[in-house]
């Protein structure tokens, strides 16, 4: 039985000892204890690792954290949103966001140029900016082949930027293939569509990048999912999962509520139900701000792993 112990401040705490210690004091604090002993034990038994995010994240500043726990091996596969894509292009081509306010006036912003993220503003400008950028990087894929599965051409596009705080750039870098089934869904998708008027056998395979990542493991591998929010980017992992025979490690985190009956708020046991994750499985759901959630998490994880010799440069 474990009982609650009472947390203080002591000089030269680091994130490590005060996640241990949140893992004793009732409610998420638990959670989010329990979601770095499961990270910390995907990567002891060598599970392959399915990193889920949705595009909001990488408007913020974990965008540089993503970069670079893909740069320390810590994750296997990435699935995200074609949002993410575009938003880590326009980072790595100099583009700076703002950090504004949840309550602005939205029509100003609108009349003055700036789209809102919850309290971050990216102006239009940079998304003009992208896309002379996404022409150019699409005329040279054009020029190698005509015909790309989605993860094959995002690690393309990965090799033309220099950014050790882009996620497409560390990826491709480390052969870590990005799935991205909704590729259309953004401007990076609107500009395809616009190359494809002038070049009609340009394609994009999103079928075969299901295949993809359908033989990125297999029924006798260990795996484990780290999600972060929820839509298809979260779904299209952990389906592939359970064609494989399930997850053997899950962890979510989430603002949303399962109540809902969303992707975003299902949580770790509900996925048993599908055989998403297995019923034996080693699982965690930490409900809260992932801005805030995830770096406590994971830097948690860095260090344990660091001290065991398990990451690397």
């Amino acid at each position: 039985m474990k009982y609650v112990k009472e947390l203080k401040w002591k000089p030269g705490m680091n994130v490590k000892e005060l996640v241990d210690k949140l893992g004793s004091i009732g409610f998420q604090g638990v959670q989010l204890k329990r979601a770095a002993d499961t990270v910390v034990d995907m990567k002891k038994v060598g599970a392959k690792v399915y990193f889920t995010f949705t595009s909001n994240m990488v408007t913020s500043g974990l965008r540089g954290l993503f970069a670079q726990i893909i740069s320390l091996g810590l994750v296997d596969v990435i699935v995200t949103t074609v949002g993410g894509i575009e938003e880590d292009i326009m980072r790595a081509k100099g583009e700076k966001f703002i950090v504004g306010s949840f309550n602005p006036d939205d029509v100003e912003l609108y009349e003055k140029g700036y789209n809102r993220v919850g309290n971050l503003c990216i102006t239009t400008e940079s998304y003009e900016n992208f896309e002379d950028t996404a022409q150019s990087m699409i005329r040279k894929l054009y020029e190698k082949k005509k015909v790309w599965p989605t993860s094959e051409l995002l690690k393309e596009i990965g090799l033309m930027l220099d950014d050790e705080n882009s996620i497409l750039y560390q990826a491709a870098k480390h052969n870590v293939p990005i799935f991205c089934p909704a590729i259309t869904d953004g401007a990076l998708g609107f500009h395809l569509f616009l190359f494809k008027q002038k070049h009609k056998d340009f394609m994009i395979d999103v079928v075969q990048d299901f295949a993809n990542i359908l033989f990125s493991s297999s029924q006798d591998e260990k795996k484990g999912v780290l999600c972060l929010g929820g839509g298809v980017s979260k779904h299209h992992a952990i389906f592939s999962c359970l064609l494989n025979g399930g997850a053997d490690y899950a962890v979510y985190m989430t603002t949303a509520s399962h109540t809902s009956g969303s992707m975003s708020g299902a949580t770790t046991n509900e996925a048993k139900s599908w055989g998403k994750v297995r019923d034996d499985a080693n699982i965690a759901t930490v409900i809260g701000d992932v801005t805030i959630t995830f770096p406590l998490m994971i830097f948690n994880v860095l260090e344990r792993l660091n001290e065991e010799g398990l990451i690397h440069e």
